[in-house]
């Protein structure tokens, strides 16, 4: 993507470095912690953070962490990686504000929190084994940057724009909050089966899917993409599909469990996004 030299956002709020803690991360549930979080939460819409506590076990992994830092362990307010988060931030920022404009309605961004290992959200304690999420009551993404490593070296999605698309999702559940579609999910889930429950999580992911899909079409038609990008993101969707996950850490595939959606409708809703640019197109619940 063209990125360098452009305006970032302002909404950034650098944790980096302020002494989180790294926790166990549980390993129970026949699947290991790490992976089944990221499974789970990667791009997550509902609360990751209670996951902790629902999947048992003692032992404790992490993530690598592996960014540049300097000699006092704290990587630099203005490092490459975090420069080109901020000026994602701010395209979402820019192509939500149109949007919301056209339809007489004012867009509120969202804070991006940048944190290593472990840090305080309005939505409990999150983790960096947890991946990316979004806190609905903060109204603010939580971010580690090392996830991106994750997504490069486990689920093979490298590229500038499959970690565009990782915050777009992100942003996208924002943008669900300020329609109020969270809280209408958020209801109609209580007193539901797991099953049921299961499937509006899925609904919500891949509407977060299509939006980010919005955001990739706003930043095509202002000739920020360049050849390849859009691809990128489609890997990097197909790569975090329940299926595929589920296939690559248990070995087999249960349909009924998904929270996020498989590969093949993670990237069909982030394509008709993309193709379309239009909030309307991506009415995952149509027919409910």
């Amino acid at each position: 993507m063209k990125w360098e030299g452009r305006a970032g956002s302002d909404n950034v709020e650098d944790r980096r470095g302020q002494g989180g803690r790294r926790l166990g991360l549980p390993l129970g549930g026949g699947i290991g912690g790490i992976v089944l979080l990221l499974v789970i939460s990667a791009l997550t819409g509902q609360n990751p953070i209670d996951l902790l506590g629902t999947l048992g076990g003692d032992a404790g992994v992490g993530i690598d962490q592996s960014l540049g830092t300097d000699e006092t362990g704290v990587p630099p307010a203005n490092d490459a990686q975090s420069q080109f988060i901020r000026v994602m931030l701010k395209d979402t920022e820019d192509a939500w504000s149109e949007i919301f404009a056209r339809q007489q309605a004012t867009y509120e961004p969202p804070v991006l929190v940048l944190f290593t290992q472990a840090t305080q959200s309005g939505c409990g304690l999150g983790e960096s084994a947890m991946g990316p999420f979004y806190c609905p009551t903060d109204r603010k993404v939580y971010l580690d940057l090392s996830f991106f490593q994750e997504l490069d070296q486990r689920f093979g999605a490298p590229g500038d724009f499959a970690q565009a698309y990782v915050l777009a999702h992100e942003v996208g559940h924002h943008v669900q909050t300020l329609t109020g579609l969270s809280e209408r999910v958020t209801a109609a889930r209580r007193g539901s089966s797991e099953a049921e429950a299961n499937a509006l999580s899925v609904r919500q992911e891949l509407q977060a899917d299509c939006y980010a899909g919005v955001w990739g079409r706003y930043a095509a038609e202002r000739g920020l993409l360049q050849p390849g990008d859009a691809e990128a993101g489609l890997r990097a969707a197909a790569a975090i599909g329940d299926d595929r996950l589920q296939q690559q850490t248990q070995g087999r595939v249960v349909p009924e469990s998904f929270t996020h959606g498989s590969s093949d409708a993670r990237v069909m809703w982030l394509r008709r996004g993309l193709d379309s640019g239009r909030m309307d197109a991506c009415d995952t619940f149509a027919g409910r």
